[in-house]
């Protein structure tokens, strides 16, 4: 399954919370959770995250993870051709 996550910095960010973020990554990608693609935005938002991973349940326990550090907006994703289908 795709998730889409808008998040929004908690703190504020230095090399070192960087390091912290990367490893964090590692980890969730060591679980099983893909990224996708990772994008610094302007706005409302910081960042988007979009990620693969097995469930929802996958999906949420990653991004606990990282909860000290950001506040997140997460959606469930499918990719057009499918959401098609379901309108045909």
């Amino acid at each position: 399954m795709l998730f889409i996550t808008l998040i929004k910095n908690k703190v504020k960010q230095t090399k070192e919370l960087l390091a912290e973020a990367d490893k964090l990554i590692a980890k969730m990608e060591e679980e099983g959770v893909k990224f996708k693609a990772v994008y610094w935005t302007l706005g409302r938002f910081d960042a988007v995250m979009i990620v693969e991973a097995k469930d929802e349940k996958a999906a949420m326990k990653a991004l606990l993870q990282a909860s000290d550090m950001i506040s997140s907006e997460t959606l469930v994703a499918i990719p057009r051709e499918e959401a098609r289908k379901l309108i045909e």
